[in-house]
């Protein structure tokens, strides 16, 4: 090989090693995220048993989950965008699925086993004839029967954290369905990875159907360069069938020009069994794989990889540079901005105490003195990380707190019933023919923290009308 030819591999990264160390960053941060909390809230948790959400290590309690729309639209808008700038880039960098994949075939069977010869030549199966495979197999779906536990009970800590999962592990007998769902979930993970395999990812994953819609010429991608390689194959969609299978046959039908060795390295490497000289498939998952076969194969004769990570108009239309920032892409980024804009908008305003007001059935008391009572009764929450004391105003002068008489401590993240009697302290319907709703505003407050923790709730105050205020007092 001459000098030109070897310099140009020279300082090459693999995208299967890029891969790998997104792998492992992936993983650090699924496993490690749960245990971190900052003033006892996590950074993602929805616990179904406390009826809260944990996000941005703040805590929304179910009152307050008006934000989880907002995280959803994120989850599915970004999906939406990413799809339509870098195809299935999440499939072949980030995704579970591949992950565990890799894992298993390539670090397991082929590189601690032995099961497998080649990570390069992922079409052809191991020999299970052999005894000895069978044996080595054994051990590696031993090996990652106790990984799927694992990785099942980190999917499980987004939901239980850490700190009550394993004290609900050490009681099994009262916590049946969490175990249950543990073991489900790593039973499933076993049966995907050793033997649906890649099949999951061609036939049951919802998003190789979804990227169709959301792909376009722009869209980068794994893409064959049919002007500088040659033809291989006629037809169009599933009619598709391969014209050559040499490098005498490229040059045949393509001219001498073609540049495709035909060596199918590209198609030996692929997870997903494809073809990626055959044009756009649903199949491809963007691992690269195939670029990198191809970048060695054509970098040894001094020429440019005929698989780039490009789009369609560059590679294999020569029409121009990739649009970038197309209106597509620049309409995704503005409806995730105002989204984003409206989650922190609406999470800015948590207040630090919840409370529930509800009108006792009884509309109104009329004490011997003539004096009109109603109640309530309240359910107060402190949302806060601090104990607090709290306490009420009325905005009408003329109605006068007798219960509680003073105010009333919640310990932190506490909840408290209280009954809530209000005193009207003159007259506030003459001559009136019906009952009078008068509408009041009840200021629930911290009485050391008022400035932060402050909140009011419309209600009414029933008063009697004088005749049948008079008939209670008579009896």
């Amino acid at each position: 090989m001459s000098k030109e030819k070897k310099g140009y591999l020279k300082g090459w990264i693999p995208y299967r090693i890029k891969r790998y160390w997104m792998y492992i960053t992936v993983t650090i941060i699924a496993l490690v995220l749960p245990w971190i909390r900052v003033n006892g809230n996590h950074f993602f948790l929805l616990n179904f048993d406390h009826k809260q959400l944990h996000f941005m290590f703040i805590r929304f309690d179910m009152q307050e989950l008006y934000i989880m729309p907002f995280l959803l639209m994120m989850l599915f808008l970004g999906i939406f965008a990413l799809t339509a700038f870098a195809g299935r880039a999440w499939c072949g960098w980030a995704c579970p699925q591949t992950i565990f994949r890799v894992l298993y075939r390539d670090l397991l069977e082929t590189k601690l086993l032995g099961i497998r010869k080649n990570i390069k030549n992922k079409q052809k199966d191991p020999d299970f004839s052999k005894t000895e495979n069978k044996i080595k197999e054994g051990i590696a779906i031993l090996i990652w029967s106790v990984l799927a536990l694992v990785a099942a009970s980190d999917f499980m800590w987004y939901f239980v954290p850490p700190e009550d999962f394993f004290k609900y592990l050490a009681d099994p007998a009262n916590h049946t369905v969490m175990i249950g769902f543990v073991l489900g979930v790593a039973a499933f993970l076993i049966a995907d990875v050793v033997f649906i395999k890649e099949n999951f990812c061609i036939y049951i994953c919802p998003y190789s159907r979804v990227q169709s819609v959301l792909f376009d010429e722009d869209t980068i991608m794994a893409v064959y360069d049919p002007i500088r390689g040659g033809k291989i194959y006629e037809g169009h969609g599933e009619e598709k069938h391969k014209v050559v299978n040499s490098q005498k046959e490229v040059q045949a039908v393509n001219g001498p020009e073609a540049e495709c060795t035909a060596c199918e390295s590209c198609v030996r490497v692929c997870p997903t069994h494809i073809d990626i000289r055959k044009g756009l498939q649903l199949e491809c998952i963007n691992c690269l794989e195939c670029v990198d076969a191809c970048t060695v194969v054509m970098g040894k004769l001094g020429k440019p990889s005929l698989v780039q990570w490009s789009s369609e108009r560059e590679t294999e239309k020569h029409a121009g540079k990739t649009r970038y920032f197309r209106p597509k892409i620049l309409g995704y980024v503005g409806v995730l901005t105002a989204v984003l804009v409206a989650m922190f908008v609406m999470g800015s305003k948590k207040e630090g105490m919840l409370l529930n007001l509800n009108k006792e059935v009884r509309p109104y008391k009329v004490l011997s003195d003539g004096t009109v009572e109603n109640s309530y009764l309240g359910l107060f929450q402190n949302t806060d990380i601090k104990n607090h004391k709290y306490y009420f105003s009325v905005n009408n002068k003329n109605i006068k707190i007798i219960t509680p008489d003073e105010p009333f401590r919640i310990a932190a993240r506490g909840k408290r019933k209280k009954v809530i009697v209000l005193k009207a302290i003159k007259p506030l319907a003459k001559d009136a023919k019906e009952d009078v709703s008068i509408p009041i505003i009840i200021n629930a407050y911290a009485v050391d923290d008022k400035k932060k923790i402050s909140i009011f709730r419309k209600e009414v105050f029933i008063y009697p009308t004088k005749k049948h205020l008079e008939e209670a007092k008579g009896k």
